[in-house]
C-alpha cells in the first residue's frame, strides 16, 4: 500500500441517548494510503458518517486515535482544527448546500482559507473551469442541473487544494449517467492530482473506481476488499449491479 495519510487506531465512538448508549463505531482500525480512492459501504446506521466526522475533525473518538497527514487530531485545539479542515480536507455532501452563484459558492471557501476576494475569485474560476463549468460562473443553483450542482460542490471542495476529499453519498441525488460522470471526475482528481478520495456510498458503481472498499456493519469493519477482489465480487444480474 502507498504511504498512509489517514490512520485510525482502535477508534470507538459512543453517544449517550438518554439512558441508552449507542455504539456508532466499535474498535475501528484502518490505514488509508496517500492518493488512494477508498469507498465505505454499509447500511444506514453502520457508522459511515461517524467515521467521516472523525477523519474530518468534526467529532472526536470516545477511545482510540485518528492521525491525518501526521496530525493527531486529538492534540489540536478548536482554531487548529478549523485550519486543518480548511486546508487539508475537502467536504462533498449529498445535499449540495449551494445558495449563491457558482463562482461565489466556490470563492467563499477560498476566502475562509485566507485568500483575498480577488484571488479567491480567480482560484474559483480556475477550478470551476477544471470541472467543466467555466461557462456557468454566474448561474444560481436553480439555473443548473443536479449534476452541475454536484460539480460546483466538487469545485468548492477542491479550491483550497486539499490532500483529502471526503464525499458523503456524492451520487445519491443523481441519475445513473450523471452519477457516473461524477465518479469519473473524482477518479480524475485522484489520478491527476494525487488527492486521496474517501467516499461513503450506497452506489455500487463507485466500486469500479475504488482502490479499496471497506464494509461497515453496526460500527465495525466487516471486510476490506481490494480492486482485484472487487472484480470477483461485483457483477450484474438483470442489468443491476450487485455486491
Amino acid at each position: 500500500m502507498s504511504e498512509p495519510i489517514i490512520l485510525a487506531r482502535n477508534v470507538s465512538r459512543v453517544y449517550q441517548m438518554g439512558s441508552e448508549e449507542v455504539h456508532a463505531l466499535r474498535d475501528v482500525s484502518l490505514d488509508i494510503g496517500r492518493g488512494q480512492y477508498l469507498s465505505i459501504i454499509g447500511p444506514s446506521g453502520s457508522g459511515k458518517s461517524t467515521f467521516f466526522n472523525m477523519v474530518g475533525g468534526l467529532d472526536t473518538p470516545t477511545s482510540g486515535e485518528v492521525v491525518v497527514d501526521g496530525y493527531r487530531l486529538a492534540d489540536l485545539n478548536s482554531a487548529q482544527l478549523a485550519w486543518f479542515r480548511c486546508h487539508k480536507i475537502g467536504f462533498i455532501f449529498q445535499s449540495f448546500n449551494l445558495i449563491m452563484t457558482a463562482l461565489d459558492n466556490v470563492a467563499i471557501a477560498n476566502v475562509f482559507a485566507g485568500s483575498t476576494p480577488h484571488e479567491a475569485r480567480r482560484r474559483a474560476t480556475e477550478v470551476l473551469t477544471r470541472v467543466g463549468l467555466g461557462h456557468r460562473l454566474d448561474h444560481l443553483p436553480s439555473q443548473v442541473s443536479g449534476g452541475q450542482q454536484q460539480r460546483i460542490a466538487i469545485a468548492r471542495a477542491l479550491v483550497n487544494q486539499p490532500l483529502i476529499i471526503l464525499a458523503d453519498e456524492p451520487t445519491g441525488n443523481l441519475d445513473l449517467q450523471t452519477g457516473q460522470e461524477i465518479i469519473d471526475l473524482l477518479d480524475e482528481m485522484k489520478r491527476n492530482f494525487g488527492i486521496t478520495i474517501v467516499t461513503a456510498t450506497h452506489d455500487m458503481k463507485m466500486l469500479s473506481a475504488s482502490d479499496i472498499v471497506v464494509e461497515l456493519r453496526s460500527g465495525s469493519i466487516e471486510r476490506v476488499a481490494t480492486r482485484e477482489e472487487m472484480h470477483i465480487t461485483v457483477g450484474t444480474v438483470d442489468g443491476k449491479t450487485i455486491l
